[in-house]
């Protein structure tokens, strides 16, 4: 051990006559270890959020669509073989979409339909396992009354459950001499599903492509667009020009879950940004709390200061006695902030104590992610703003004069 760390070590330590440098010692330490476990914790629940949020948006939706500049297309088989000979592409599924009006005796419901493939949805969205009644196979039965899979708050408002019938009102009427009439078709639910997110359990509706182009008026095989799974979505950039270079660009579009969530997760990403860095001010507070216990100590020890220069001691010793203690307060504090902050979040997601309201957020809990990449980033933060508050102090002890101070003590 040199004897820098040695001396730091013994200002740091012993505190019998001047206990109120201790005190601000302690409060230094506390507020660095404070703002580092704000830092770790809320960092998790912001990640755990947007992460949350993520896998919710990309279950139920794929990570890339393919569509049509004219609107439906003929053919797809062949694209859809084209698209999943892709290295990187898990899954392919065709489907249709359109706006559609269902209706019981007990309530009347815009949804958005969408006709899926049964057969290969499950390699690209999650629905069959957010079913929570019935089965995705009940949408393969095609007789009098085709099956519907619709989301819980949606069947709450109309009042069905799995073997109920309901009324689908399109927007491809039939023109008649009294005027344009809607065109109506019953359906049977056969499966009800449940994906956490209010916008989607009250706004889907799932039939199958067949159904689909029957109630809404197809005289051919035709679907609105491709729907693409990958094996890893942060590919998605790079998959989307591979796929428009294979499908020889227009009239294919495609566009990327990025593209079509690009305003809502760079709001997350700028929240997150906003409150770290409003975060990082607490651990600033208690970098400026070593300054204040460091300039304290110099006025304190300027005659021990004053004798280890006169025996030869260098002006660099001096400054590195004093600013090993700072550091040493700003290790105790971010290693105290790193066991409190990664504490607290464990106990935040396994206990989940902290319950959110259901019919305002889509979660019941505050989920908990912590990033390799962010807490080695509030760990280097931490200990340069320490670092950075020792080298004034540290200097100005560093000016000691041994003659002025020897002189009148």
């Amino acid at each position: 051990m040199s004897f820098e760390l040695s001396i730091a070590l013994r200002y740091l330590l012993t505190r019998r006559k001047h206990s109120f440098i201790s005190i601000i010692s302690l409060l230094s330490i506390a507020g660095v270890a404070l703002g580092v476990t704000a830092l770790i914790v809320v960092l998790g629940v912001m990640n755990g959020f947007s992460t949350n949020l993520r896998d919710k948006i990309l279950g139920i939706n794929a990570h890339l669509i393919v569509s049509h500049a004219q609107g439906a297309f003929e053919g797809y088989d062949q694209k859809q073989r084209l698209v999943e000979a892709l290295p990187g592409v898990t899954g392919v599924m065709p489907f249709l979409y359109s706006e559609v009006m269902l209706s019981t005796p007990q309530g009347v419901k815009g949804a958005a339909l969408r006709g899926i493939d049964p057969s290969s949805a499950p390699k690209v969205i999650s629905l069959h396992k957010d079913l929570i009644a019935g089965t995705l196979q009940g949408l393969e039965d095609q007789g009098d009354q085709p099956g519907i899979i619709i989301g819980q708050d949606m069947a709450a408002r109309l009042g069905v459950r799995v073997g109920d019938q309901l009324n689908m009102l399109t927007p491809s009427g039939e023109k008649r001499s009294f005027g344009f009439t809607p065109k109506i078709k019953i359906f049977q639910v056969t499966g009800i599903f449940d994906t956490g997110m209010y916008e989607y359990d009250s706004s889907l509706a799932f039939v199958s492509i067949p159904s689909a182009q029957a109630v809404l008026g197809f005289d051919r095989d035709a679907v609105t667009g491709l729907e693409v799974k990958l094996a890893d979505v942060y590919q998605a950039p790079e998959l989307a020009e591979r796929i428009q270079e294979r499908l020889k660009g227009f009239p294919f579009v495609v566009r990327t879950w990025m593209d079509m969530n690009q305003s809502l997760f760079s709001a997350l990403k700028l929240e997150k940004t906003a409150m770290a860095v409003i975060l990082v001010m607490i651990v600033l507070v208690g970098s400026f709390s070593i300054i204040t216990t460091l300039f304290m100590l110099v006025m304190e020890k300027k005659q021990d200061v004053a004798v280890l220069m006169s025996m030869g001691c260098l002006p660099g010793n001096i400054r590195r006695i004093f600013m090993l203690q700072g550091t040493i307060i700003g290790c105790i504090g971010t290693a105290l902030g790193y066991g409190f902050g990664l504490g607290l979040s464990w106990l935040l997601e396994k206990y989940q104590f902290i319950k959110l309201p259901q019919d305002i957020y889509y979660l019941d809990h505050l989920p908990v992610l912590l990033n390799p990449l962010d807490l080695s980033l509030i760990g280097i933060v931490a200990l340069l703003l320490c670092f950075l508050a020792t080298l004034y102090p540290a200097n100005q002890a560093a000016k000691v004069q041994p003659a002025q101070v020897l002189r009148y003590e």
